[in-house]
């Protein structure tokens, strides 16, 4: 998708490094995790479970 390499990778590595600090890095890194997580769970859940159409729902109000 985007096409990085391993120089890339680097370089956004080092200046997340100089902004963040390396006490942040491990926050920081957890809550990107948990995010992904989360969001993969929805995902997940909304495959299993797909909302279902019905009149009702479509009916449009005026």
């Amino acid at each position: 998708m985007f096409n990085l390499g391993m120089p890339e990778l680097i370089l956004i590595l080092v200046i997340a490094l100089v902004v963040f600090g390396p006490g942040k890095l491990p926050e920081i890194g957890r809550a990107i995790g948990k995010g992904i997580g989360e969001f993969k769970n929805a995902m997940s859940v909304q495959e299993k479970e797909p909302q279902q159409i019905t009149p009702a729902n479509t009916e449009r109000k005026v």
